[in-house]
């Protein structure tokens, strides 16, 4: 089994590398444990959001031009980032993920505990806003569903009231939800997405009117809990309902997040992509400074072959990293880590301070390529949360990050190919 590239992982990171090299007439292969970090997606990505402790507004780019060279971004590199960014939004449109936004001026996106934070861009109908205060929303309804325990209409209120607005909350219930409290596990976001849809959003709207004439709200908040496999529910609701509606993300899973994981994964198949879901690679074997193959749980003793490889695994969160009691370490190839040594060294008493261990990853050249022993490998690229030397938490910067180094990789595959091709030549 021989690809022109097999990526490890198969989240957002993975998936974005595998389409741009599969729209070059790649034959491209991804191997995917199972829930990528979109399954927890707040409904926004991030680029660069804070700086310093303190949100940023205008020109996150003038932010991202200072970054030391050890930060992803550097190694990426601003020209690149400046040709890359024009692209998200084209790419994720046309894998049916619509995106909202503009480089030059984050927006701010409210959470499910009723922050606003920055962002950069964010999905179709979730709730944004120019600046954090005062919010020009009027008087906003918070709308739950009866039973539904991972949406905080308190937190919110809170939140919201402190940002200038005046706020009331409803519940309704549908008989088409019964069957999903018959146990608590059920009446979760993703279970309740499959069943609000087509006509029962026309019931939906109904109580959601209803409520709109008892309050005389002007903005309808609630909890993003529709439009599991496509958007059409989210344009449906917001069409039969009287006033702007605002979605808010919920404890995982995500519903837009499992969305675009979906689309993602259905576009790269179809167009010809091999992915691999429910696996994990083992090991690999390195010889010469390259990666020549790579073996997984289910494959056995079946090696899986490539010109190029990609780690897009992740970071302690999907066990692309792992740690013991002595050291950080990469548990498939023994890849070079950037960490302390030192075991006190990797987190701070304090909780809400800066933890050092969120800044380490695996070690990576200026062309995203990983080392091994100290030396350099040719053909394996590393991209998304992987590499180390950035605080995505801190810097709001983590889909921003995994976007910008998978199509660097993507580009640093196919130009690799090109020497190739006319040096054979």
């Amino acid at each position: 089994m021989r690809y022109d590239t097999i990526i490890i992982g198969g989240g957002m990171g993975g998936l974005v590398t595998g389409i741009n090299l599969l729209r070059q007439g790649q034959k491209v292969a991804v191997i995917s444990a199972g829930q990528s970090a979109l399954h927890f997606n707040s409904g926004s990505f991030g680029l660069y959001g804070r700086h310093n402790g303190e949100d940023i507004t205008d020109n996150p780019l003038d932010y991202i031009k200072g970054l030391p060279e050890t930060h992803p971004y550097s190694k990426v590199g601003i020209d690149n980032i400046l040709k890359y960014i024009p692209q998200v939004k084209p790419l994720f449109e046309e894998v049916g993920v619509t995106l909202h936004g503009d480089e030059k001026r984050n927006h701010y996106r409210l959470t499910p505990i009723g922050m606003l934070k920055p962002a950069w861009l964010s999905m179709e109908g979730y709730a944004t806003a120019d600046s954090p205060a005062p919010l020009s929303w009027g008087k906003a309804l918070l709308v739950n569903i009866q039973g539904y325990l991972d949406f905080y209409p308190q937190f919110l209120s809170r939140g919201l009231e402190k940002a200038g607005l005046k706020v009331e909350s409803r519940t309704f219930t549908l008989d088409s939800l019964q069957h999903l409290r018959k146990s608590a596990t059920e009446m979760r976001a993703t279970n309740i997405a499959r069943v609000l849809d087509g006509n029962v959003l026309r019931d939906v709207a109904r109580h959601i009117n209803r409520f709109i004439d008892e309050t005389d709200a002007t903005t309808v908040i609630m909890p993003a809990v529709i439009g599991m496999f496509d958007e059409s529910p989210i344009r449906l609701l917001q069409e039969q309902v009287k006033v702007p509606v605002r979605f808010i993300s919920t404890i995982p899973m995500s519903v837009g997040g499992m969305r675009a994981q979906m689309k993602l994964r259905t576009w790269f198949h179809q167009h010809g992509g091999t992915y691999l879901l429910g696996d994990i690679v083992t090991r690999g074997t390195i010889d010469g400074g390259r990666v020549k193959e790579i073996y997984t749980a289910n494959l056995a003793d079946m090696p899986l072959a490539a010109d190029n490889f990609v780690i897009a695994s992740g970071s302690f969160l999907s066990h692309g990293l792992e740690a013991n009691p002595d050291s950080v370490y990469e548990p498939i190839f023994g890849l070079d880590v950037v960490a302390d040594p030192n075991r006190p060294q990797w987190c701070d008493p304090d909780l809400y301070k800066e933890q050092s261990f969120e800044h380490y990853g695996i070690a990576t050249d200026s062309s995203l390529r990983v080392s091994h022993k100290g030396s350099t490998l040719d053909n394996l690229f590393a991209a998304g949360a992987v590499i180390g030397g950035c605080n995505a938490l801190k810097e709001e910067s983590g889909a921003g990050v995994t976007l910008m180094t998978a199509f660097k990789v993507a580009d640093q595959i196919l130009n690799s190919k090109k020497v190739t091709m006319f040096a054979s030549d």
